[in-house]
């Protein structure tokens, strides 16, 4: 049985009052919430004051949005695994479109990330999905496909708890528009089964896949319902306590 996981990506928001204030309200609405996960994935800057305010909470994790693949030495401005974990990161957000977009990151890039962050043992988001012209030429299955085996045909992982999937569909990530579940739902068939063909069935089956796109309180319980669904990446609505909980408490 996968434990439903929701995350949290701020994006590059939120000054530390705020961010503070936003997670002492969001621990108040979700307390005594049980039966599934939650990450919350600040800006660097605020990782070590979001872990303070969330230690000690039980199956509430600390995630960062990226991270640079060599452990240290001389790249301005990159931060490591090492360094996530000396923080209190247990997850790690790898791949994002946006990161893809507007950084040229790659899959050999993204295959380097996750290697690093499996061997300090952070747990990788690795996000997949394909644009609004691949989708009308019915390259959906091709373009996810293909990413899930360029980034992590050779990895070592032992068991699913290592990986999460995160299926966002670029053009639906905040433009309001989302994916009908039924649709989300057989795309995450064709991830587990390739996941399968690369990892084994068994480990497969423990990897937990999660949706991204425009999720909010009024469509989650859609989501949910779906058999391989096993949680959501949430961007703009996880910047509103009220909006996350109720996401959360679905």
């Amino acid at each position: 049985m996968r434990t439903p996981l929701l995350a949290a990506n701020w994006k590059m928001n939120m000054a530390r009052q705020d961010a503070h204030k936003l997670v002492e309200d969001l621990l108040a609405k979700v307390n005594g919430v049980s039966g599934r996960d939650i990450a919350i994935c600040p800006p660097f800057h605020l990782l070590a004051d979001i872990e303070k305010l969330i230690e000690g909470r039980d199956s509430i994790y600390l995630g960062a949005q990226d991270l640079y693949w060599k452990d240290s030495g001389a790249y301005t401005g990159e931060v490591s695994a090492p360094m996530l974990c000396d923080v209190g990161c247990k997850m790690v957000i790898i791949g994002h479109s946006e990161r893809r977009a507007m950084f040229a990151e790659t899959d050999q890039t993204c295959f380097n990330k996750i290697a690093a962050a499996i061997s300090h043992k952070l747990v990788p988001i690795l996000c997949v999905g394909e644009s609004l012209e691949e989708r009308e030429a019915g390259k959906t299955e091709e373009k996810v496909v293909a990413q899930l085996r360029a980034d992590l045909q050779g990895q070592k992982i032992e068991s699913g708890d290592q990986l999460v999937i995160a299926y966002e569909p670029i053009w639906a990530i905040g433009t309001g528009k989302t994916d009908s579940p039924e649709n989300a739902n057989k795309t995450m068939i064709i991830l587990r089964q390739t996941l399968a063909e690369i990892f084994g069935a068994e480990i497969a089956q423990q990897v937990r896949l999660l949706y991204g796109g425009s999720v909010k309180p009024e469509n989650i319980a859609g989501f949910m319902n779906c058999e391989e669904i096993d949680g959501a990446l949430v961007g703009g609505a996880s910047l509103k306590a009220d909006s996350f909980a109720k996401i959360v408490n679905y």
